[in-house]
């Protein structure tokens, strides 16, 4: 199955959002969120908190696609997130998300026994690529012994 459509079938709060999952590779990861007059703010943009959910279902994709072949394993856990709020955003947005350390060391980590923690870095932007906001969140493998 498509990474985001076990995400959609998997995560509630992406489907609540209707977030489409556009690309979701091991490099990258871009997801959008539709303009939903449900979901806009007090100045008729998307809520703060539908944009955290946009930016953490994107690293959580590229997670996915990232260490798919290790959740035999060990089970993928977010363990903190920084989000800053840099413009104004209107419409669909959408989130990139890359990844802050290679796969190879990660899994090198894991193979060694240890619990690897690695950042996600994420972009939000607006459709006239403006970056409206940026997140990381600190991912750990936890190893299921």
């Amino acid at each position: 199955m498509f990474v985001g459509e076990m995400l959609t079938a998997t995560v509630p709060m992406a489907r609540t959002l209707n977030l489409e999952f556009l690309e979701t590779t091991p490099e990258r990861a871009v997801v959008r969120l539709p303009d939903q007059a449900d979901y806009h703010n007090h100045v008729g943009g998307p809520h703060a908190g539908a944009m955290f959910t946009l930016a953490e279902s994107a690293s959580g994709a590229i997670v996915i696609a990232a260490f798919g072949d290790q959740m035999h394993r060990a089970v993928p856990l977010a363990v903190k997130a920084e989000i800053g709020y840099k413009k104004l955003a209107k419409g669909v947005v959408t989130a990139t998300a890359t990844l802050g350390r290679p796969i190879a060391d990660v899994v090198a980590e894991l193979d060694a026994g240890q619990r690897p923690e690695f950042p996600v870095h994420i972009e939000i932007q607006r459709a006239d690529d403006a970056v409206t906001g940026e997140m990381t969140v600190v991912w750990t493998l936890r190893p299921n012994s």
